[in-house]
Parts: structure tokens; sequence; C-alpha cells
């Protein structure tokens, strides 16, 4: 006998069953089970398009984050700033120096010599013209121009015209900056002549390469180098024909702080140098300092008192030469905090 269940119509299913709006029609499947992925997941699918990179960053500051933080500008001595606002594009500076300067001698070794003198400044800027001029007591005249000619292309002067005699000298840079690469060529006196090229590969990778001749010395070289950088962090390589060879890492922990660290290796002289920093951002200060495998500790302290007024304080001690550090102050004023008494 035959099963009068196996004719009858089947039952129709529960409604937990029934697929519903918006369902594939074959049924949920892996879809189903397998969690969706976040939109950090679908942007890494996305393909690169490599005729809309970003553009690079210039050649010479490929490693501004690191020398940031390893390359203070520390200075010996007491430093008096005032500018002075005479309109919305002009303004004149006002600068006393009082310290000592390094003075390089053989091998390799420096002399501070003591040294005061006191610098007159006149500034220009526009959103396409900038002229800064300086002229110290000592005689020397320092003058800087930047001038877009273009949208894409600027003109960089840099003159220094001292009394004594080939030590005067003059730069002028041609900057080209394009979609996703950038250009510069230089003209400088002693017949220097140079050009450097870098262009991004990828939206994180950038790659370059400089030459320059020197013409009195008959020297020439060529580099190369690659920067490699995220939201988190920057990498750099050089190498040069000179025999230098040079990394750079820097890390952002937070919106505040950053560590950096270096390496550089020198095949003429076979001198090897490491460096450690770092980078912190306070309300109203800032606090930098590194530490090198030559014994070299520094710290530089910028901290804001007011508006317009700022303090610097910088150190530096030799560990292994058991020089003597130093801490100099600086203040820097604006015509909004001077008050008659």
């Amino acid at each position: 006998m035959g099963s009068v269940a196996s004719a009858a119509v089947p039952p129709p299913p529960p409604q937990s069953a029934l697929p519903q709006a918006g369902a594939p029609p074959y049924g949920p499947g892996l879809a189903g089970i397998l969690p969706q992925m976040s939109k950090g997941e679908e942007k890494k699918d996305e393909k690169v398009d490599y005729l809309n990179l970003p553009c690079p960053v210039p050649f010479e500051e490929i490693q501004r984050e690191a020398l940031m933080s390893l390359k203070p500008e520390l200075f010996e001595g007491l430093r008096f700033d005032f500018t002075k606002g005479l309109n919305q594009k002009f303004s004149l500076s006002h600068s006393i120096f009082m310290g000592s300067l390094e003075v390089p001698a053989q091998a390799s070794e420096t002399i501070k010599v003591p040294t005061a003198h006191y610098e007159f400044g006149a500034n220009f800027l526009d959103p396409k013209l900038m002229l800064i001029g300086r002229v110290m007591t000592d005689g020397r005249l320092n003058a800087r121009v930047k001038c877009d000619l273009t949208d894409n292309l600027t003109l960089k002067v840099n003159a220094q015209l001292t009394q004594e005699a080939h030590y005067s000298q003059g730069m002028f840079n041609f900057d080209y900056k394009g979609s996703d690469y950038r250009a510069q060529f230089q003209i400088g006196n002693n017949a220097f002549y140079g050009a450097n090229y870098i262009q991004s590969v990828t939206p994180n990778l950038s790659m370059g390469t400089e030459m320059f001749w020197l013409g009195h010395q008959r020297k020439s070289g060529i580099g190369f180098a690659s920067r490699y950088n995220t939201d988190k962090m920057v990498g750099t390589l050089q190498v040069a024909s000179t025999g230098i060879v040079a990394l750079s890492y820097v890390q952002k922990i937070s919106e505040k702080v950053s560590l950096a660290s270096d390496f550089m290796y020198n095949h003429m002289s076979r001198d090897v140098t490491a460096s450690f920093g770092y980078d912190y951002l306070l309300r109203q200060c800032r606090l930098r300092g590194k530490i090198d495998s030559n014994g070299v500790v520094a710290a530089y302290l910028e901290e804001r008192l007011n508006m317009g007024v700022n303090f610097l304080l910088s150190a530096e001690v030799s560990i292994s030469s058991r020089e003597h550090c130093f801490f100099s102050p600086l203040h820097s004023l604006n015509e909004q905090e001077v008050r008659p008494l």
C-alpha cells in the first residue's frame, strides 16, 4: 500500500522561512551568516586611480617631520625679537643677539667665538609675493624673495652679502608643481647647478632623484630618495653618490605626541650616527628633544606666555666629551603687547 501523505500537497513553509523583502532570490546563504564589511575595508578594496595621485612634498622637505623633532633650533646666549606691523602686508623687525657662534676647525672640531649684534629687518608679505630683508651690525645683508610667477611656477631667491671676500652667496630656485609631481632647478654662485624631481608612485609612496654640479670645484653628485607616509607614520630613505645613506622614521602616537628616529652612514669617513627624538604639544607650550649615538642630549621648550609673547628655553650637553650645557631664553613681543608706562 502506498502512503496517503505522499500524494498530499505539502504544507506551506513557516512564516520565518519565507524570504524577506530585499533578500536574494537564492536565499541568504553565507551573506546572512558572515558579518558585513565595514566602510574602511570596502575602501581598501577600491582600485587606485594612478592618473589622479596626490602631489608629493618638495624634495628638500621629505624629512621635515623628522627634522622638526631631531633638529630643533638650538642656540647659545640671549636673543630678543620685536616685530611691529605697519599694515597688513608690511612690517619691521628688530633683533638683539648675545652669545657665541660655532666656527669649524680642523679634525672635525668646533670653536665657540663670543659675539653680539643687532639686526634690523623689513618684511613684505603678499599671497603671491614675499620679500624679507635683514641688515646686521657686523656688515652682513640677507635677502629672501619668493614670487609666484604662475599657479604652478614659483621663483625663490636667497642672497647673503658679507664684507669678507669669497663668503657672499646667492641662489636662484625655480619650483614647478604638477598634479602628482614636483620639479626644481637651481642656479648659484661658484658655478653651481642643481636639479631634483619627485613623483608620486602610489597614494602613500613617492620617489625622486636629484643631481648637482659645482663648477669651481669640479664636483658632481646624484642622489635618490623615497618617502612613504600614512596618517600615523612617515618613513624616508636617501642614498647619494657622495657616500651618504640616511633613513628616518616618525611615528604619530597621538594628536599631541610623536616619536622620531634617524640613521646616517657616511661611507667616505666611515661615520655612523643614530638619534632618537620626541615632539610633545601641550596647550600653551611645545617640548622637543633628542639623544644621539655620540652622547649628545638636547631639549627645546617653547612656551606661549601671552598673545605675542613667547619664551624659549634650550639646553644641550655632550655626555661623552663632558661639554657644558647651555640654557637660552628668548622673548618675542609684537606691537599689541607694548603698553605705555
